[in-house]
C-alpha cells in the first residue's frame, strides 16, 4: 500500500447533503487514513431537469443560489485549514473514475468516502459510484440524523407507523452521538489538481432569483452563516426559550429557528443543534422550548426512517399504506394555487411568499397542503413537485413524508384530518398583517376581514378599492366550515397566548424540506 504506515495515498470525499466541516465524519476518516484528501462536489446534471410526473423544474433558483453559496462556503473554509474543494459539473458515477485515472492510483491506494442516502436516486448513484470504481473500495458512512441508524431500537423494515412510537423508542433507548470533533489543520490536496471553478445559475440553465425585502429568510448559504444563525438565535437574542411559543409566526426572521435549510444541504449537523440545546440548557434554562427544537429534530429523523423503511412507496399516489382516493389534477385550479389566486387570502399569501422567496412557514405549509390535498381534492404529487422546484429548504423524506400525511396516504393516524382555512388564519394571522404584507390588492380591508372579502359589504370592499372578480377573484372553492368562522371579524378567540400545538400539526417542518433530488420513482395511478 502507498503512503506511510497503513494510510492510503489518497482518499477522496464525495459530498453531497453535507456541505459542512464541523462534525463531518466523511472528512474526518479521509484526514485519518490518508496521505491526501480530495473534497470534491459534483454539480449533477439530473438535479437541474424536471420532476417525476408534473416536469417542474428540480431545483428551482432560491435553492440552488443557496446552494452556490454553501459550496462557495465551504471551499472557504477548507482552504483555511489547508485544504481545498474540488468543483466539478457531471454524473459522480462518471466524474469520480475520471478523478481517480487523473491522479495516477488504483487499488488500495486509493478509497472514496460518502455520505449515505435513502431514497432511491441517490441510492442509484451509490451503486453507481461503486460499480464504476471498482476495484476501488466505496466507503459509506451514516450523518444525516440525529440518531444514527446503528443506534436505534429495532430494525428498518419495524420502524413504527406512528411518530408518537417512534419518539418514545428513540427518546428512552437511544443516545446521541456526540458532534465530532474536526482538526485545525487538515490533510492537503494532491499537488497539481485543478480545484474548478464554481458555475453560476446560469451555467446551469436556472434563471436569477429576485430578491425580495419581505422574506422571512434573508439569509445566506453556507456553514458559516449557519454557525453565525445558532449563535444569534440562542446566546445572542435568546430567542431559544419563547421558540414554542413563537414558532407559528409568519412574519420576519426570527419567529423560529430558520434551521431548516442549512440543515437539509448538511451546512447545519443535527447533532451540532443538539449540542447547542444542551449546553444552553445547563448554562441558562431548560422548558418546553428547548425541548420542542429536540422534539422537531426527531420528526426530521423519523421522516428518514420511513423512508428507508418504505422505499419507492414514498412518491406513489396511493402513499405509503396503499390508499387509494379519488384525487384530480385540474390544471385551473392547481394554476390558481400555486400562483395564488385562489381567492382564498390566507392561502394566496403564503404561496405567493413561497414564489417570491423560496420560503413558507410552518403555519402555512400545513395549510396550503390541506387546501389543496382535501378541499381542492387535486393530485398530492402536484404540491410535492410545486414545493420540491420552488422551496429552498427542500429535503426529500421531509417534503414527501409530509406532503402523504397531508393527503391522509402516509403516517398519519387520523387520514381525514383537514384545516379550516378562516379558522387557522384568524387564528395566527388575526389582525390580517400577513394577508396585506403579500396581498397588497386587498391592503385597504381593515383587520380580520381580510380573510374574508367576499363576505364583507359592498360600502367595505368600494372604500379598500376591491372589486371581487376583477382586483382579487371569488374563492375557488368554498367548504362549509368556513361559515362557523366569517363573522369574527378581528377577534380570533384563541383563549390561549400562542395556541402551541393545534390538531393537525405537520411535522418536523421547521427544520424541514434541500435534496437537490433527481428523477423520483412512483407508480402510475
Amino acid at each position: 500500500m502507498a503512503g506511510s504506515g497503513n494510510k492510503l495515498k489518497t482518499v477522496i470525499c464525495l459530498l453531497r447533503n453535507d456541505l459542512r466541516y464541523h462534525d463531518n465524519e466523511i472528512l474526518k476518516w479521509g484526514h485519518q487514513n490518508a496521505d491526501n484528501v480530495i473534497p470534491l462536489y459534483c454539480f449533477d446534471p439530473r438535479h437541474y431537469k424536471g420532476t417525476w410526473h408534473f416536469e417542474f423544474q428540480k431545483t428551482g433558483p432560491f435553492r440552488l443560489k443557496f446552494l452556490l453559496e454553501s459550496v462557495s462556503d465551504l471551499r472557504n473554509t477548507l482552504k483555511q485549514v489547508g485544504s481545498g474543494l474540488l468543483v466539478r459539473h457531471g454524473e459522480p458515477e462518471v466524474i469520480v473514475p475520471q478523478l481517480i485515472k487523473q491522479i495516477g492510483l488504483q487499488g488500495d491506494c486509493v478509497a472514496v468516502a460518502l455520505q449515505e442516502e435513502v431514497t432511491k436516486e441517490e441510492l442509484d448513484v451509490e451503486n453507481g459510484l461503486v460499480k464504476s470504481c471498482q476495484p476501488v473500495t466505496v466507503k459509506k458512512f451514516w450523518g444525516s440524523t440525529l440518531y444514527h441508524k446503528q443506534d436505534v431500537p429495532f430494525r428498518i423494515n419495524n420502524v413504527a407507523n406512528v411518530f408518537t412510537a417512534f419518539r418514545k423508542q428513540v427518546e428512552s433507548q437511544c443516545r446521541v452521538r456526540q458532534v465530532i470533533q474536526m482538526p485545525d489543520k487538515y490533510k492537503p490536496l494532491p499537488p497539481g489538481l485543478d480545484e474548478g471553478v464554481i458555475p453560476s445559475m446560469a451555467d446551469l440553465g436556472v434563471a436569477d432569483e429576485v430578491s425580495d425585502s419581505r422574506s422571512a429568510f434573508p439569509f445566506s448559504g453556507g456553514e458559516s452563516t449557519g454557525l453565525q444563525r445558532i449563535q444569534h438565535y440562542f446566546w445572542d437574542k435568546n430567542y431559544v426559550a419563547k421558540y414554542k411559543e413563537t414558532r407559528n409566526g409568519l412574519i420576519g426572521s426570527d419567529y423560529s429557528t430558520k434551521f431548516s435549510t442549512w440543515l437539509a444541504h448538511g451546512c447545519l449537523s443535527p447533532r451540532k443543534i443538539y449540542e447547542e440545546v444542551k449546553k444552553y440548557e445547563r448554562q441558562r434554562e431548560a422548558n418546553q422550548s428547548t425541548y420542542w427544537i429536540i422534539f422537531e429534530l426527531i420528526w426530521r429523523d423519523y421522516f428518514k426512517f420511513v423512508a428507508m423503511k418504505f422505499g419507492n412507496k414514498l412518491f406513489y399516489l396511493s402513499g405509503l399504506l396503499g390508499i387509494y382516493k379519488e384525487w384530480n389534477q385540474n390544471k385551473e385550479m392547481f394554476d390558481a394555487w400555486r400562483e395564488g389566486r385562489t381567492g382564498v387570502p390566507f392561502v394566496d399569501a403564503n404561496m405567493r411568499e413561497m414564489k417570491a422567496t423560496g420560503f413558507m412557514s410552518n403555519r402555512g405549509r400545513q395549510n396550503v397542503a390541506s387546501f389543496l390535498t382535501k378541499d381542492l381534492k387535486l393530485d398530492w404529487r402536484l404540491g410535492a413537485e410545486w414545493f420540491e422546484y420552488l422551496l429552498m429548504d427542500h429535503d426529500v423524506c421531509s417534503n414527501y413524508g409530509n406532503w402523504l400525511y397531508s393527503a391522509g396516504v402516509g403516517n398519519d393516524p387520523r387520514q381525514d384530518r383537514k384545516f379550516n382555512m378562516i379558522k387557522q388564519g384568524l387564528d395566527y394571522d388575526p389582525q390580517g398583517d400577513y394577508i396585506r404584507l403579500w396581498v397588497p390588492e386587498l391592503s385597504g380591508i381593515k383587520d380580520g376581514g381580510v380573510h374574508t372579502p367576499w363576505t364583507q359589504s359592498k360600502t367595505v370592499l368600494e372604500r379598500a378599492d376591491v372589486e371581487l372578480g376583477r382586483t382579487y377573484p371569488y374563492p375557488i372553492v368554498q367548504a362549509p366550515e368556513w361559515n362557523r368562522h366569517t363573522g369574527r371579524g378581528g377577534s380570533s378567540k384563541r383563549g390561549r397566548g400562542g395556541r402551541p400545538e393545534p390538531r393537525g400539526k405537520q411535522r418536523g417542518i421547521d427544520f424541514y424540506f434541500s435534496n437537490p433530488s433527481q428523477k423520483r420513482g412512483g407508480d402510475k395511478y
